[in-house]
């Protein structure tokens, strides 16, 4: 009713302005908004990198006002690995869910050429896991603990004279992935003028470097003041501290030199606060946005290019997602029938070779074969050759024995009758 009574306006990229003559409600919805953000909660995760003992553990205590007990790193590990921890924390009754992820051993080996790609690796599976989550039928997004790296605190160490080049080749495959915040640790180990100097050398070398480090956004009237300010003093120049010294009347988180205290939460002696004030106080929505907007979207369109999904057809028309799945099946199944008739060719063409190579190897046995017979031929000639040669030497043997057998019987018998001679001869020749 009350928008049949309201006055109507100009028309506006094709849609009408209409006031409204009385109370509605939907002015309500912010309030609804923040009721429903506080019940659920949020989730904050924050990448640490810079090498061991640059003041990582100590800084993330400090920003929470907290000990989160992080072990202790050795310089010795062989390659970098990546240490994440989950905490809650509560603030009044905002409920966060903060996750630290540690680069444990970056830039301690001498081969430091690919320290940075198992953080780029760990960048991307955070990712791969929400658009996992994101492509299931059932999804689970409202309970669904999010992991991607809100933003990254990139630890440099204070030398004063530039950045390293592992340091230049890390931001520089992070920045499409990530929000980087430079971030100059131990501040307090050069001077005011070598630090500002420092600063600018940073800053220069990663404009003539092509490296995006996140600006804090100056669109919001409300905060774009001090955002532009803040955007002024990156890199920020950290000291940190859990310990409390006594300064006047009261404790404050300092560390205490013997020629002097550097108190962490004095703006002329470190820029924490500002850190702390840009990272948790103004931006941190907007550094969970950046990411889901820009990094996430832009490794979610890379990914679905990948798989065949495009927005667009051949001839500059929209396609849909169930085209674009029916032409992807399609592809994959072309790709399938050729792949299965490269796989029979090459089946048919070594059933072929192993058939050449058998008919050879039969050949060659059968060949063999033959060879053998026709020398086991010959050898079974000349046997029987032998054979017959001793069969006759055999039979000429027992023709001789035969023979001198009988001429051997045939002397026993002449044998007495000559010797019956002899004896009358000699009784004859006694008797005259």
């Amino acid at each position: 009713m009350a928008a049949s009574h309201a006055g109507r306006q100009p028309q506006n990229d094709g849609y009408r302005t209409l006031s409204l003559s009385g109370h509605v409600g939907f002015g309500s919805l912010p309030d609804q908004l923040v009721k429903k953000s506080i019940k659920q909660g949020f989730c904050f995760n924050i990448l640490c990198i810079g090498e061991t003992g640059s003041g990582k553990s100590t800084l993330i205590n400090s920003l929470f006002n907290t000990n989160f007990d992080d072990p202790v790193s050795t310089h010795f590990l062989p390659s970098v690995r990546l240490r994440a921890q989950t905490y809650e924390l509560q603030e009044s009754n905002v409920l966060l869910k903060l996750t630290i992820v540690n680069t444990v051993g970056f830039g301690d080996q001498i081969n430091k050429e690919d320290s940075y790609q198992p953080i780029v690796d760990y960048i991307d599976a955070q990712f791969e896991a929400y658009l996992q989550e994101e492509l299931k039928i059932k999804r689970s997004l409202f309970s669904y603990h999010d992991t991607r790296i809100h933003v990254c605190l990139y630890f440099i160490s204070p030398t004063g004279h530039s950045l390293k080049t592992l340091d230049l080749l890390t931001m520089k495959s992070l920045d499409s992935k990530v929000n980087i915040i430079p971030i100059i640790g131990k501040a307090d180990s050069i001077s005011k003028t070598e630090l500002q100097k420092f600063k600018n050398k940073i800053m220069s070398e990663l404009v003539s470097n092509g490296i995006q480090i996140y600006q804090f956004p100056t669109d919001d009237e409300t905060v774009s003041k001090i955002n532009t300010i803040m955007n002024g003093h990156l890199p920020f120049a950290i000291v940190g501290s859990t310990e409390e010294v006594k300064i006047g009347n009261k404790m404050v988180r300092a560390r205490q030199y013997p020629w002097g205290i550097v108190q962490v939460e004095n703006e002329n002696h470190c820029d924490f606060v500002k850190l702390r004030e840009m990272l948790i106080c103004t931006n941190m929505e907007d550094l969970r946005e950046q990411t889901h907007a820009r990094h996430y979207e832009l490794y979610r369109r890379c990914r679905l290019e990948e798989m065949g999904f495009r927005d667009i057809g051949p001839e500059n028309k929209p396609v849909s997602l169930q085209e674009a799945y029916e032409a992807k099946r399609h592809e994959f199944y072309l790709d399938l029938q050729r792949k299965e008739e490269e796989m029979r060719q090459q089946f048919v063409q070594r059933v072929k070779e192993k058939e050449a190579i058998l008919k050879e190897a039969e050949q060659q046995v059968q060949t063999k074969f033959e060879h053998c017979m026709l020398m086991h031929q010959e050898v079974k000639l000349k046997l029987e050759k032998k054979k017959k040669i001793l069969e006759d030497e055999i039979a000429m043997f027992i023709e001789k024995k035969a023979n001198a057998e009988l001429l051997q019987s045939q002397a026993s018998v002449s044998t007495p009758v000559v010797s019956l001679k002899r004896d009358k001869d000699r009784k004859n020749s006694s008797f005259t």
